[in-house]
């Protein structure tokens, strides 16, 4: 028979851990047990909507959460970013309605085509989290703070917070040499959650 003292020591370790686990919601997302939001299959996903259209990356006048929309709903997981949900870009596309960037967990580039610097991120993660979505478990408790990135070459990566100033004076350098305008370039990552 279970000492029935045991039973209460539990209840601050519970609500210790419970505690924890609320004020860490970056760790404990859903990249804390598997990845959920692929940022390669995303960077894959857009080279090969560029090989199938022309060389160029999906457009629409509405915003870019519109030009996302083009892409099939089992493939949403990979263009939205921790701390989001997919399920905005299902009921846009059910609805043929606006989806607003906000929504957007990540911030995607229009008006790039495969012959632009291949090192411009075409897509990115609005929200820092601890290692990107390639990080798990127990790692999780320790990696830096970042976001994940894809660039037109198809290749990604992971940019700490620490990096994050110096990597986005790079990239609107190199927005405004494709023929983005410095408005927009600057409006796209001013547009990321601190």
């Amino acid at each position: 028979m279970e000492n029935p003292l045991s039973k209460r020591r539990r209840w601050p370790t519970i609500l210790a851990g419970s505690i924890y686990v609320w004020r860490n919601p970056l760790i404990f997302n859903a990249s804390f047990l598997s990845h959920a939001h692929c940022i390669k299959s995303a960077g894959m996903l857009l080279v090969n909507y560029a090989e199938q259209h022309g060389g160029q990356f999906p457009t629409d006048p509405r915003g870019y959460g519109n030009a996302l929309l083009q892409f099939e709903p089992d493939e949403y997981y990979c263009l939205t970013a921790s701390g989001y949900d997919e399920a905005v870009y299902h009921e846009a596309k059910q609805r043929g309605a606006l989806l607003e960037e906000k929504d957007c967990g990540r911030v995607y580039i229009q008006g790039l085509n495969k012959t632009s610097n291949p090192k411009i991120a075409i897509l990115f993660d609005k929200r820092s989290t601890p290692g990107g979505d390639h990080c798990h478990l127990i790692a999780r408790f320790t990696a830096p703070l970042g976001r994940e990135v894809a660039y037109i070459s198809g290749q990604s990566d992971f940019i700490p917070d620490t990096d994050w100033p110096a990597f986005v004076q790079g990239q609107l350098a190199l927005l405004i040499a494709a023929g983005i305008p410095p408005d927009e370039a600057r409006r796209l990552y001013d547009s990321v959650n601190p």
